[in-house]
């Protein structure tokens, strides 16, 4: 009696009864081809021996584990998708007994319980043949926890796996919403102390993604089954069912850190974003909040802005409410208020209870300020709020949609107060937001503290430079600038915000009054001059009578720069 340690392959055809019945010839003719031109080949290449042939099965022995997962791999890869013959496949390491041409033992029913278990086209290996192949071997696993195999005594820990280039399982349907999944960012210091930092930006990264609604982010258990890994962000894709991977990578060297991040659309393999931020690690939490307060600001817009491209690309007949909510964002960008309102009706009648249809809407209202749209002021603003107060009653408490439904009620000051502290609460759910930084900030501006608000544009343009509306930042800092007296910084911003929107009337109007307040007479004409080219019929005073501030002097201020400037009352 012949008694060692194995590692035993066990193989069997998918279905050969109902195969051979279907066609006996044809299937009889496939297993020979498969057997030859495959099967025997690959154990043969991978020092294997073939113990028992069971017309549809096979049991094969190997001296190292290592050869006996290659050869399994390297079998079901070699399998054509739409082949006759599909083969589910065990693996495991055990003592074998070899007697009379055939072996016994529990090894061999482990491995033949594996294969019982496994799915079709699908390769399931014991814990020890995963521990012990290590990283020996370029796959991936996933790991089906502890089962309990017909009569073997204790239960068997199950992994399924798949190699660098084949993945049995079928690809996970796309979710409706945008979807991603954060890869954990590779530690590229050589210094195991700084994993847990790495980690540590991964795991905030994907908590912030999270409080997006828009957004359909895999949890942190099945993204960090990647780590330590090379992959393929394609197979990520297929086994995640997600349509945007963001992977990064932190290195340190001194006391300075340097972390990478980049995007990949993995439907095409296209880089949507990428970027890299540099920090000291004297305060290493605060470094990690600032890195993932930026990244998480840029993906979201960049996701959106690649979501649109896609859905452009639609059929008219194929549009639903997600895809017109996303082609009215792209018009709101570009202040194309009427094109987008048309598109989110249609969005609203498809989806009555589509309630981010109306809180972009009711937005859009109030961004009447930096247009030349001919909208009257009470007309618009009752609209906004109908929109709003629709939004709120259909109860969800996505802090995008919160913070857009709050900025509307205060700006047409139906409820500031309540608006504001909707605004602020957003923040706090979901503080990589630029946008509502800058929503904030005017709120501030109007109802609140001027220093305030200029900090909260600050925010808004740290977290997102590349936001189409960026210039409404610039724009906010001139205004509370000029409130503040500061007028050589509010004529600063109005020009940074004039480069981003030449014809952009807000900043048209702060760039000529800030620059007479700050003695720059020749420069304010030049700007009245170009504002009254763009709107002909402006009058500063029709314009800030519907304007939501209630600190009396500071209206005067904002009047007075207007005289001064020589713009029309």
């Amino acid at each position: 009696m012949d008694r060692r340690l194995t590692a035993i392959l066990a193989a069997d055809v998918v279905g050969y009864s109902r195969l051979v019945g279907e066609d006996e010839t044809g299937t009889l003719q496939a297993l020979k081809q498969f057997r030859q031109g495959l099967f025997e080949p690959a154990v043969s290449n991978h020092q294997g021996e073939i113990v028992k042939r069971m017309g549809d099965g096979w049991l094969v022995t190997f001296s190292s584990v290592v050869d006996a997962v290659n050869c399994a791999l390297a079998i079901h890869k070699g399998l054509e998708d739409d082949a006759v013959i599909r083969l589910r496949t065990g693996v495991h390491i055990g003592d074998i007994v070899h007697e009379d041409e055939d072996i016994y033992g529990d090894g061999v029913n482990i491995a033949a319980r594996l294969q019982d278990l496994a799915k079709p086209g699908a390769v399931l290996v014991s814990d020890i043949v995963r521990q012990q192949i290590g990283s020996k071997v370029a796959l991936q696993t996933r790991k089906l926890g502890a089962r309990k195999l017909k009569n073997i005594a204790e239960a068997v820990t199950v992994h399924q796996i798949f190699g660098d280039e084949m993945d049995s399982e079928p690809a996970l349907t796309l979710p409706d919403n945008p979807s991603i999944a954060v890869l954990p960012f590779a530690n590229m210091s050589g210094d195991e102390e700084q994993e847990y930092f790495a980690d540590g930006i991964t795991e905030d990264i994907i908590t912030s993604l999270s409080k997006i609604r828009s957004l359909f982010v895999i949890a942190r258990n099945s993204s960090f089954t990647y780590k330590g890994k090379n992959v393929d962000v394609r197979q990520v894709s297929k086994n995640l069912g997600v349509r945007y991977v963001l992977e990064g990578s932190v290195r340190k060297a001194g006391g300075r850190v340097r972390i990478t991040g980049q995007l990949i659309d993995a439907m095409t393999g296209n880089h949507i974003w990428a970027d890299r931020f540099d920090g000291v690690m004297d305060d290493i939490f605060d470094l990690q909040d600032q890195v993932t307060a930026q990244v998480t600001a840029a993906v979201a817009p960049s996701i959106r802005t690649a979501e649109i491209a896609r859905i452009r690309r639609k059929g008219a007949s194929d549009l639903t409410a997600y895809d017109l909510y996303l082609q009215a964002l792209a018009k709101t960008n570009n202040l194309a208020s009427d094109e987008a309102f048309d598109l989110l009706a249609e969005a609203r009648r498809l989806a009555p209870d589509f309630a981010p249809a109306y809180g972009l809407e009711a937005w859009c209202r109030t961004l009447w300020l930096y247009s030349t749209n001919d909208l009257d002021f009470a007309v618009n603003g009752k609209a906004a709020c109908d929109l709003a107060r629709a939004a709120m009653n259909l109860g969800d408490d996505d802090p995008e949609l919160r913070g857009q439904i709050g900025y509307t009620l205060a700006f047409f000051e139906e409820n500031a107060d309540l608006g504001r502290e909707m605004v602020r609460q957003s923040l706090e759910t979901a503080p990589c937001l630029a946008w509502l930084w800058s929503s904030h900030g005017y709120l501030e501006a109007f109802f609140g503290d001027c220093n305030e608000a200029v900090a909260a544009f600050e925010t808004a343009q740290r977290l997102d430079p590349r936001d189409p509306l960026a210039f409404r930042a610039k724009c906010g800092i001139a205004v509370a600038s000029i409130m503040l007296e500061n007028y050589e910084d509010a004529l600063r911003s109005a020009r940074d915000a004039l480069e981003m929107s030449p014809e952009n009337l807000a900043a048209l109007r702060f760039a000529a009054g800030a620059a007479a307040m700050a003695g720059h007479d020749q420069l304010a004409r030049e700007f009245t001059a170009e504002l009254l080219r763009v709107y002909p019929e402006f009058s500063y005073r029709q314009w800030y009578r519907n304007m939501p501030i209630r600190n009396a002097n500071r209206l005067d201020l904002i009047i007075g720069a207007m005289e001064k400037a020589g713009v029309p009352d």
